[in-house]
C-alpha cells in the first residue's frame, strides 16, 4: 500500500493512453495543471491577482 511500483505505472500509463487517447491526453494533463497550479495559488492567497488577469484578458480579446 505504497508508492506504484514500475510495472504498476506503466500500467496505469497504458490504460490512460486507452481511456482518453494519444490526441486528448496532452490536454488532459494541461488542465491538471492548471488545477494544481490554480489550488495552490488559491492557499496561498493568489486568487486576486488571478480575477484580474482573467478581466483584462477579456477587456483585450
Amino acid at each position: 500500500m505504497g508508492w506504484l511500483s514500475g510495472w504498476e505505472l506503466v500500467l496505469v500509463i497504458l490504460l490512460a493512453l486507452m481511456f482518453f487517447g494519444a490526441g486528448k491526453l496532452p490536454k488532459v494533463a494541461s488542465q491538471l495543471g492548471s488545477g494544481i497550479r490554480n489550488f495552490q495559488d488559491s492557499l496561498k492567497g493568489n486568487d486576486e491577482d488571478d480575477d484580474q488577469k482573467k478581466i483584462e484578458d477579456k477587456s483585450t480579446e
